[in-house]
């Protein structure tokens, strides 16, 4: 068996208009352990469905609880303000694109 690159592990939302249950497939440690801590506090709404020895798991959960949030970009006044948050507060500022050029 091989290790799969980074590339390779991905995560899959399925879900059809006609069905109740949406289908999660993923590699993300992150995600497979919100996932994990779901399921086992409402298991009648999310269930393991399959886990593979490369590290994806698949879980079926009623789609009316799985929301897919948009966040926009922040505004210009928004990102001075979390830098000077950031430098009052003693945290690093990273550079972006647009600064360093």
């Amino acid at each position: 068996m091989t290790k799969l690159s980074k590339y390779e592990k991905e995560t899959i939302i399925n879900w059809n208009e006609a069905e109740d249950t949406a289908s999660i497939y993923t590699f993300n440690a992150d995600l497979k352990r919100r996932l994990a801590e779901f399921s086992r506090k409402y298991p009648q709404l999310c269930q393991l469905e399959r886990s593979t020895t490369e590290g994806s798991v698949t879980y079926v959960m009623d789609k009316s609880r799985l929301s897919i949030r948009l966040v926009p970009p922040y505004s210009e006044e928004r990102l001075a303000a979390a830098r000077e948050y950031a430098k009052q507060h003693g945290f690093q500022v990273l550079r972006t694109d647009k600064e360093s050029a």
